[in-house]
C-alpha cells in the first residue's frame, strides 16, 4: 500500500472530552435535522450552504477525543458553515447502530465515524451519505473499504496504524533485560488483533518471549492485569479503545507491581503508561476534517480518496517520568532524544 501521508501542525492543547455534547462550529449548531438539537440554525456560508455533519464516537478517552477535536478544528479553519451533532456510544455496539441510523435518518450531508465499530455501524446504515472514519487501524482488514488505496465506496478516512516496530524497539531500549512481554488487548476489537500480531512478529525477531492476555470488556481489566504480575517483565498494549479507556486501572495494578507498560498512544502514557512512539490523534482528526471539506465543498469522491496514514517519523516520542520513577526505569535517554514528558 502507498498510503497518503501528511505533515505535523501545531495544535492548542487542553481540549475537553467530547461526550455526547454538541460542539460549536464556525456558526453555532444544531442536530443534523435542523433545529432538532434545540440550538437554532446557523447563518449560511458565502455560497448559501450550511452543511449538516453527524459525528459518532465509539467511547470517551483521550485519543478519540483528540481526533474529534482535530476534526472540528479543521472545519473551523476552513471557514465553512456547518451544523454538527455529536453522539457518543459509550463503547456499546448496539448504541452505535442506533445512533448511526438516527444520523442517517436526520439527513446529514456527511458523517464522521471515530473508531472501527462506529464506522462499521455507519457503513451498515448507509451506502449513500459520505462517511469519513478516523482512529481506525486498517480500513480494508476491517471490511470498511475494498482497498486502502482505492476505497471503492462511500467511506474513506485516516488510519491510526501504529509504528509497532518502533514501539517494540522502544521497549527493548528501555527494558533490555525483559524476557517475557504480556500483550494486553480486548478481543472485541479486530484492529487490536492486527497490532498484536505485528508486535508478536517484532518480538520474535528481537528474541523476546510473549504471551497474549485478553479481556472482553472493561470489567475484566483489573483481574487480567493482576494475573500478569509475576509472569511478565513488561506489558505492551496497542491502540485498543477498551484498554485505553481503562488505562488508569492498568497502571494502578502494573505500576504498583513494578511492571512497566509500553503503550500504543500518548493518552495511555498520560494515564500511567511508561512510554510510546505515538500517533498524534488531533493531527489524525484534522486530516480527516480536511478530507470531509474536500468531499463537501469540492465534490471529492470517497471511493477515490486513499486512506491517510502517519509515518513513524511523524509520530511523537513520549514518556511519563512519574511512572518511570514508580517502576524504577531510567528514561533519561528519551529526554536526550527529544522525547516529551507527559507527566508534567
Amino acid at each position: 500500500m502507498n498510503p497518503t501521508t501528511f505533515s505535523r501542525r501545531s495544535f492548542a492543547k487542553g481540549f475537553a472530552g467530547m461526550g455526547a455534547i454538541a460542539l460549536t462550529g464556525a456558526l453555532g449548531l444544531s442536530g443534523c435535522g435542523g433545529d432538532s438539537a434545540g440550538n437554532g440554525s446557523a447563518a449560511p456560508s458565502g455560497d448559501g450552504t450550511t452543511y449538516k455533519i453527524g459525528v459518532l464516537q465509539l467511547t470517551e478517552h483521550t485519543a478519540l477525543d483528540a481526533a474529534n477535536a482535530g476534526f472540528v478544528k479543521a472545519l473551523d479553519d476552513s471557514g465553512i458553515s456547518y451544523e454538527i451533532e455529536q453522539q457518543n456510544a459509550q463503547n456499546d455496539q448496539s448504541a452505535c447502530q442506533t445512533i448511526a441510523q438516527t444520523l442517517v435518518n436526520d439527513g446529514c450531508d456527511l458523517i464522521l465515524a471515530i473508531a472501527t465499530p462506529a464506522a462499521q455501524a455507519v457503513a451498515g446504515a448507509t451506502s449513500d451519505i459520505p462517511i469519513v472514519g478516523t482512529a481506525i487501524t486498517d480500513f480494508a482488514a476491517s471490511g470498511l473499504v475494498e482497498d486502502n488505496d482505492a476505497p471503492g465506496g462511500n467511506l474513506t478516512g485516516t488510519s491510526d496504524m501504529n509504528p509497532v516496530a518502533d514501539q517494540m524497539d522502544l521497549l527493548q531500549q528501555l527494558l533490555p533485560d525483559a524476557k517475557t512481554v504480556g500483550l494486553l488487548y480486548c478481543t472485541a476489537e479486530s484492529n487490536s488483533d492486527i497490532q498484536i500480531a505485528m508486535a508478536e512478529e517484532e518480538l520474535d525477531a528481537l528474541g523476546i518471549a510473549h504471551e497474549r492476555y485478553t479481556v472482553s470488556s472493561s470489567n475484566e481489566i483489573q483481574q487480567v492485569v493482576e494475573s500478569m504480575v509475576g509472569s511478565v517483565d513488561a506489558i505492551y498494549t496497542p491502540t485498543d479503545n477498551t484498554i485505553a479507556a481503562g488505562m488508569t486501572t492498568v497502571a494502578m495494578v502494573a505500576n504498583e507491581a513494578g511492571v512497566p507498560t509500553i503503550c500504543g498512544e500518548v493518552g495511555m502514557v498520560e494515564n500511567g503508561g511508561l512510554a510510546s512512539v505515538s500517533i498524534n490523534y488531533e493531527e489524525l482528526g484534522y486530516r480527516a476534517g480536511e478530507m470531509a471539506i474536500e468531499i463537501l465543498t469540492e465534490g471529492a469522491d470517497p471511493a477515490e480518496m486513499a486512506i491517510g496514514t502517519m509515518t513513524a517519523d511523524e509520530c511523537d516520542l513520549v514518556y511519563n517520568q512519574a511512572t518511570a520513577d514508580e517502576v524504577g526505569v531510567d528514561v533519561s535517554m528519551l529526554a536526550e532524544e527529544g522525547g516529551t514528558d507527559v507527566s508534567a
